[in-house]
C-alpha cells in the first residue's frame, strides 16, 4: 500500500467515524460520550460540525480515532484471552467507566 491509498484510508475512517459519533451523540448522549470516551466539551463540538467541517477534519492524514486503553489488562480483557467473551467484555467495560474521559488540550 502506498502512502496516497494510506490516507485515501485513513480519510475514510475519519469520515466514518465522525458520522458515527455524531449520529450517537444525537440518539443518546451520555452513552456516546461512555463509549466514544469523550467528555461534555469535545461531544458539543462534534455534534456541532456541519458536513464541511467534517469533511475538512477526515481529511487530516492522521486518525482522528484512537485506541481508549493504555494498559495491557483492558487490551487482555478485549481480546478474550482465555476467558468467555461476554464476561471479558463486560469486565473491560467496568475499567473503562473508571477512566477518565478524554479532555481538549
Amino acid at each position: 500500500m502506498n502512502n496516497a491509498e494510506r490516507f485515501s484510508e485513513i480519510k475514510e475512517i475519519n469520515l466514518s467515524y465522525l458520522m458515527l459519533a455524531q449520529q450517537m451523540l444525537r440518539d443518546d448522549r451520555d452513552a456516546a460520550m461512555f463509549r466514544l470516551g469523550i467528555n461534555a466539551d469535545l461531544a458539543e463540538l462534534i455534534d456541532g460540525l456541519t458536513p464541511g467541517q467534517m469533511l475538512k477534519m477526515a481529511g487530516a492524514n492522521m486518525l482522528l480515532c484512537r485506541f481508549r486503553f493504555d494498559d495491557n489488562l483492558l487490551l487482555g480483557l478485549l481480546s478474550g484471552h482465555g476467558r468467555e467473551t461476554a464476561t471479558s467484555h463486560l469486565h473491560a467495560t467496568i475499567l473503562a467507566a473508571g477512566k477518565p474521559a478524554e479532555a481538549l488540550a
